[in-house]
């Protein structure tokens, strides 16, 4: 990690020094493990030499030293070597297993921190970026991306560490058996490498080409899933269907591009070792007529060039690891360069629990992007414990005025105070710990009723229940088969609209906050219980500041205060009385209601 907002595949690596007791136990394992695979190449060659052609030099005199007299002979020493042979094969794997096993609990572990990290990074980002870029493509970062650089630290690098050791056991070797053809051999393999490294860099951008297009899918589907039901009754389910099949054939477009020929790059580079293989066995042959390399060595030599064949691809596909690790991080550096909601340091709390909080807004403007301006100068002071009604036409800045209120949209220009205390100094934690806002569609979980009331905070039951009867929704979660603790599915499917609205409600009576905003929070009400719950909120919302946005009349006559709104100004402010009196908008859109 370079800096603290980005990372780069070396700074992820250098997080492994931190687990040092496991990298000492898998580099002591992989020790081993190469200890055990080396050897094995050249003792079944041996016995060509000592064995078939009848020349007995150390191997057979070992094993004479451990066995009776009787039992010398051919078949002794072949089977002795033989058994040999497959004990060492099994301790390799076995300690090949082993070493793997730490790297990929090291892997796991880095791949956790870098989650966390990012996680706990998505709770600062501005709400904007989610709106722009999707719930689902930033997921995606979170699977794939960090998938690749897991595969990368704990299989490439492990299997990197023991094809190493590899060849460098298989060069002493070589070098003890015949130093000058080794050194042809040693020459040669870099080579090959160079070669097929030329191919792999091109590579990388064919795995971030498939990357992107996964991203632009997965966004796709889960749109359409999230939003099926209304595909399905406005009977565009083809339409939508259609659009995730064809970012769906992005993907196989990329994928099989990035498949093919990253897959022509492993056998062109295989191919080039398969020449160098098939020179060094000739040259072994002519060893053996020109040299004093023996016939049982020259097979040695031939073990050894298929044993190095393993390591040496190992290292041939670590370059096309790394590139899509390299790609991986660099999408997973885009979640970085995501803009952050503007934080207040805490210096001033001027919420005190129970009691309401005046509101002065001052000269607010905010735009979407570069040309929609959405709040144009506003100003607008809330006494303590009043309700005010903001109302207007679709558009004209009612709910964006209470999003910039909580801080989710940083005002351009203007300033926010409650109790006459600036928000830059209350910190926006702090608000919307005693702001409390009940939406139109309410963000539900798909757990218990008793988590989506709570949200994670620990509550008695006694007080839960009080909420609940609050939100006029006691019957609705009595008749539940688990009460409080029955799930509800995915945003309250389980629920009606209704239902899920006084849901949200009951969230909002259990915090007991000073600051109210209910957005449409009835709107899917019918009116008989929409009375019945104004009746029990009125006596909750007594001593809070409460802003109602509505549209229904019902709603906005609770107020002390209207306040209305068009485009992005306040044109009028009044009791219900004096405003639908006057020849203005507010009469326009309560009228006929009347």
């Amino acid at each position: 990690m370079t800096d603290k907002s980005s990372y780069e595949l070396s700074g992820i690596l250098k997080q492994a020094l931190l687990y040092k007791k496991h990298l000492v136990k898998a580099n002591i394992i992989a020790i081993l493990a190469t200890l055990c695979a080396v050897p094995v190449p050249l003792l079944l060659p041996l016995m060509v030499d000592e064995v078939l052609l009848n020349k007995p030099a150390s191997t057979v005199a070992f094993i004479q030293q451990l066995t009776p007299d009787n039992w010398h002979g051919p078949v002794l020493y072949i089977l002795a070597v033989l058994l040999f042979t497959l004990v060492l094969r099994v301790a390799s794997v076995i300690l090949n297993v082993a070493q793997s096993r730490y790297f990929t609990l090291i892997a796991k572990r880095i791949t956790f921190r870098i989650r966390q990290k990012l996680i706990k990074r998505l709770g600062r980002i501005a709400i904007s970026e989610y709106e722009t870029r999707g719930s689902a493509g930033i997921a995606s970062h979170f699977v794939t991306d960090i998938e690749v650089i897991d595969n990368f630290i704990g299989n490439t690098i492990s299997r990197f560490i023991v094809a190493t050791l590899s060849i460098i056991g298989t060069a002493v070797i070589l070098l003890f058996l015949h130093w000058q053809l080794a050194l042809l051999i040693l020459f040669m393999n870099p080579l090959v490498i160079y070669f097929t490294m030329v191919v792999g860099k091109h590579v990388k951008e064919l795995k971030k080409k498939e990357n992107s297009a996964f991203e632009i899918f997965q966004q796709s589907l889960t749109e359409t899933l999230d939003g099926i039901q209304q595909i399905r009754t406005a009977n565009r389910e083809k339409h939508y269907l259609q659009r995730v099949i064809d970012n769906a054939r992005q993907v196989r477009n990329h994928a099989s591009e990035f498949a093919w020929k990253s897959d022509a790059a492993n056998r062109f580079s295989f191919v080039i070792f398969l020449f160098g293989f098939d020179v060094f066995r000739a040259v072994s042959m002519f060893m053996v007529i020109f040299s004093n390399l023996s016939i049982g060595e020259m097979f040695a030599v031939f073990g050894y060039l298929w044993f190095m064949m393993g390591p040496v691809q190992e290292i041939l596909n670590i370059q096309y690891s790394f590139y899509s690790a390299s790609a991986a991080v660099s999408r997973l550096n885009s979640l970085f360069s995501m803009h952050e909601e503007v934080r207040y340091k805490r210096e001033i709390n001027p919420f005190v629990n129970g009691q309401p909080s005046s509101i002065r807004i001052e000269n607010l403007h905010f735009k979407y992007g570069d040309n929609n301006k959405v709040l144009s100068g506003v100003s607008l002071n809330i006494k303590a414990g009043e309700k005010v009604a903001l109302v207007g036409a679709s558009g004209a800045g009612k709910s964006t005025l209470v999003n910039v209120l909580l801080g989710l949209y940083p005002a351009d220009e203007g300033m926010v105070f409650f109790n006459d205390v600036p928000v830059s100094k209350i910190g926006l934690d702090t608000v919307r710990e005693h702001v409390s806002t009940v939406l139109q569609s309410p963000a539900l979980f798909n757990d218990t009723v008793r988590q989506n009331i709570t949200m994670g905070r620990v509550y008695k039951d006694d007080a839960i229940w009080e909420a609940i009867r609050i939100a006029q929704i006691e019957t609705v979660i009595q008749d539940l088969p688990q009460r409080l603790d029955t799930i509800i599915g995915r945003d309250g499917v389980k629920l009606s609209g209704g239902q899920r609205q006084r849901l949200a409600i009951a969230r909002m009576a259990l915090v007991n906050p000073s600051v109210v905003v209910l957005d449409e929070a009835t709107s899917a009400l019918d009116s008989d219980t929409e009375f019945q719950l104004h009746n029990a909120l009125e006596q909750y919302l007594e001593n809070r500041t409460t802003i109602i946005i509505a549209h229904r009349l019902s709603a906005v006559k609770q107020a002390d205060r209207i306040i209305v709104f068009d485009g992005g100004e306040i044109i009028a402010e009044g009791d219900h009385d004096s405003l639908i009196n006057q020849d203005g908008l507010y009469q326009k859109l309560y009228a006929q209601q009347i």
